[in-house]
């Protein structure tokens, strides 16, 4: 048990999937996990622990940004012995050949500032993915016939950005979308030697504005979540 993760030990499984909204968590645990059980409920953050094909995994909501990502993916690696971890969750497009409802895998996550930004100084540390997991989240998708881009993404530390130059450079540069976590997420997992990975699924597109329904959003994040289960246990 921690501040923020009221499990006891043993009640988090080595892998963990993290999803922003708990809710979202919930949902996921409740479609796709075997004999389910909600181990945390500390701030209204939720986690629950099941099984996937006879895989031991933990579902639990990371909250918004990466300053609550830092919070749980240090907690959930440090005091529970989580060693895999897998953001699944929404992304805005930046690039034309990507529409909503594709699924993005972060090979790369660039960013202006994440709270371990610190431990750097003058470095600027390039978060990226463990490879193991990118290959066999690719293959997964290539299984389901997803479709599915590979690349960089952008973590930005705000929701309600206004600076439009940074986001033309980054489309400029082959961006694929944009989510809140990701970046942070791999350092964290990277300073503990940990693997980590990001597939999303696109809600939303910068370019276009078009946009998924409320409604339609957890009817269109089944293919992620599969994809990142069958990634983790491959």
């Amino acid at each position: 048990m921690t501040v923020h993760i009221g499990a006891e030990p043993g009640q988090i499984a080595e892998t963990v999937l993290m999803p922003g909204d708990p809710l979202r968590a919930q949902w996921a645990a409740e479609t796709f996990l075997e004999d389910a059980q909600c181990v945390n409920r500390v701030r209204g953050m939720l986690g629950f622990t099941g099984s996937y094909k006879g895989n031991r995994v933990t579902i639990h909501g990371s909250g918004m940004g990466m300053p609550s990502l830092s919070i749980y993916a240090n907690e959930l690696i440090r005091n529970f012995g989580a060693r895999t971890l897998v953001r699944i969750g929404s992304c805005g497009a930046m690039q034309k050949h990507v529409a909503i409802r594709d699924v993005v895998i972060a090979m790369t996550a660039s960013t202006l500032s994440t709270p371990s930004r610190g431990l750097f100084r003058e470095l600027n540390f390039a978060p990226c993915a463990d490879y193991g997991l990118l290959r066999n989240a690719v293959e997964a998708a290539e299984r389901k016939k997803a479709v599915v881009h590979v690349g960089g993404i952008y973590s930005s530390d705000v929701f309600y950005d206004e600076r439009d130059d940074l986001s033309e450079q980054m489309t400029r540069h082959g961006v694929l979308a944009v989510e809140m976590e990701a970046a942070e997420l791999y350092t964290v997992a990277a300073r503990h030697g940990a693997r980590a990975l990001a597939v999303m699924t696109v809600s939303d597109h910068l370019l276009t504005q078009e946009a998924l329904p409320a409604d339609q959003r957890e009817r269109s994040f089944g293919d992620m979540v599969e994809i990142a289960l069958e990634a983790a246990f491959a």
